[in-house]
């Protein structure tokens, strides 16, 4: 500023502005909190976290993405890293808490090159190269999966299991998940694609974990109208019908004048009649099981009973959905339109009670394109947890099938990258190589966490499974139940290739974003309401952006 100007104000009074080394290393301190405090759970010998929102509810799990998204994060530069998990779950399903720690780990070696003045844009530059070059090494890692390979499948969703609170019964629920998906799957331009959404989970307390079952079919949380009707009915015939079995009312406003007595009977026998009419078109159609989006009137149950025709009412949009490709039925909107064409055919429905509730199993369809997993557990905390590790599985034993493609697990990867990064990094030169090798020791973390988890000695684990590798066995791993290294694959512990391509992608960029931030300007209203005035700590930065204890 010149002498006796007047300074210029550019920000708005109470911003607060941190600028260079110390904006870089409070961000990296930041997200590296967030990668530490997964840590912990990586693995099949991992810790669980128990989580209390504010209204008491709890969470027991250790999947990373649900652990980040319960948690209530207030710094940005951590808010990224739950990003990353969100990401990562969103695209494979699982290698959440794998993706987080990379990135905390990345970030913890490029804080170290800052402190020798190496530039940012240096250190994002190197690590660019060395996720491209991880990847390469993944590609020629990765192994084929046989069309039809069941068996590859289910050691896949035994794998991502593993580490989840479904470990103890993983064989079963790894046929059923395998099972689910497999029957899904759909051939499209001689492309394997598989639609979680056809798969329904229901959950049900009561019974244990390995009365878990699949039902080729569709499960109605719904129990059939009218107390008249047929419990079971073999070789069903349904109708799924999106329009009311009410009489309408009209759309404006309307008034009728009824003078005598007679006239109010009239009115009644021809809303009867309506309703008669409608039930008469279902039967005609031929359908003995009618399943209705909307509602139906007490005559109209009435009727249908009669007619012993299986009636369910409100079922959701995306249960009628699952049912029209379980069944072949086309959902109707209007009951003039509904036809014998528009039938679906289903071997059997039948109204079960499980626990308190009863439900409706429509089950033994022809080739269903929609399938059901009924998840029980003794308490709704397991079954959460249960459907948590469901999901993972599920999507694992998806990506597999539609990429075709696996890679060995137990950090086995993620030493095999370590060393081709090495190896690459002099050919690089420059201080980029210094990044790279310091992505080579952070990739590392995988395989140290996992000995960690299980409670053994870290340092003797890496250094027995570089010897294994460098005699040339690349898929050798740690197998945290035994206690040493061994060969992943012939143990059977494999994953997608996608999933640990995902989490390099995902980390190094994410690394990369956090890295190259100089400068944090928080406006006076930025980080929400505790503390001062407009939710700023008094003279402070919003809660979070400094001094945070981690």
């Amino acid at each position: 500023m010149i002498s006796g100007q007047q300074p210029i104000i550019v920000l708005k009074e109470g911003t607060k502005r941190e600028r260079g080394k110390g904006a870089q290393s409070n961000n990296i301190t930041a997200a590296r909190a967030i990668s530490d405090a997964v840590k912990s759970t990586l693995g099949p010998k991992g810790m669980d976290k128990m989580l209390v929102d504010s209204m008491g509810d709890v969470v027991i799990t250790n999947d990373g993405a649900t652990i980040l998204k319960e948690i209530d994060v207030e710094h940005p530069a951590a808010k990224m890293i739950v990003e990353v998990a969100k990401s990562q779950d969103e695209e494979c399903g699982d290698g959440t808490t794998s993706a987080v720690v990379l990135t905390g780990e990345l970030l913890k070696y490029a804080g170290e090159l800052l402190e020798q003045n190496i530039h940012p844009t240096v250190i994002c530059g190197g690590y660019k190269l060395a996720s491209k070059k991880a990847i390469e090494t993944l590609n020629k890692l990765s192994i084929d999966i046989k069309s039809g390979d069941k068996k590859t499948l289910k050691n896949i969703a035994m794998t991502s299991m593993a580490s989840k609170g479904a470990s103890a019964e993983k064989d079963v629920l790894a046929e059923v998940v395998v099972e689910a998906v497999t029957n899904i799957a759909e051939k499209i331009g001689g492309k394997t694609s598989v639609d979680l959404d056809n798969i329904q989970i229901q959950k049900k307390q009561g019974g244990g974990i390995r009365n878990t079952e699949i039902i080729k079919g569709i499960i109605l949380d719904k129990e059939r109208v009218h107390e008249g009707m047929p419990k079971n009915i073999k070789n069903a015939k349904i109708a799924l019908v999106n329009a009311a079995l009410e009489v309408k009312k009209t759309e404006v406003d309307a008034r009728i004048q009824i003078q005598d007595p007679t006239q109010l009977q009239a009115f009644l026998d021809e809303e009867e009649g309506m309703l008669r009419k409608m039930v008469e078109k279902v039967k005609k159609s031929g359908a003995n099981v009618l399943i209705c989006q909307k509602g139906i009137d007490d005559i109209a149950q009435h009727f249908l009973a009669k007619e012993d025709i299986y009636t369910v009412r409100r079922a959701k949009k995306s249960d009628m959905e699952k049912l029209s490709k379980a069944t072949g039925a086309k959902i109707i909107a209007n009951l003039d339109g509904l036809t014998s064409k528009d039938i679906g055919y289903a071997g059997n429905v039948e109204e079960t009670k499980i626990g308190d509730d009863k439900m409706t199993f429509i089950t033994d369809c022809k080739n269903p394109k929609a399938v059901s997993i009924l998840i029980r557990g003794t308490t709704e905390h397991i079954i959460d947890e249960l459907e948590r590790g469901l999901h993972d599985a599920l999507s694992v034993v998806k990506v597999a099938l539609e990429d075709g493609k696996m890679t060995a697990g137990g950090g086995s990867a993620s030493i095999a990258i370590a060393m081709s990064l090495r190896d690459y990094a002099p050919s690089i030169g420059g201080r980029e190589q210094m990044a790279i090798e310091a992505f080579a020791n952070a990739i590392e973390i995988i395989p140290k966490t996992l000995s960690e988890n299980a409670g053994l000695d870290p340092i003797d684990m890496m250094l027995e499974i570089r010897s294994a590798h460098k005699k040339g066995n690349k898929y050798a791993g740690i197998n945290v139940h035994d206690g040493h290294v061994d060969d992943m694959l012939i143990n059977n512990i494999v994953e997608p290739l996608r999933v640990s391509k995902q989490e390099i992608e995902a980390s190094s960029e994410a690394a990369s974003m956090i890295l190259r931030i100089d400068d944090v300007i928080a406006s006076k209203g930025g980080g929400g309401p505790p503390g001062g005035p407009g939710g700023m700590p008094p003279g402070g930065m919003p809660p979070g952006m400094g001094g945070m204890d981690y």
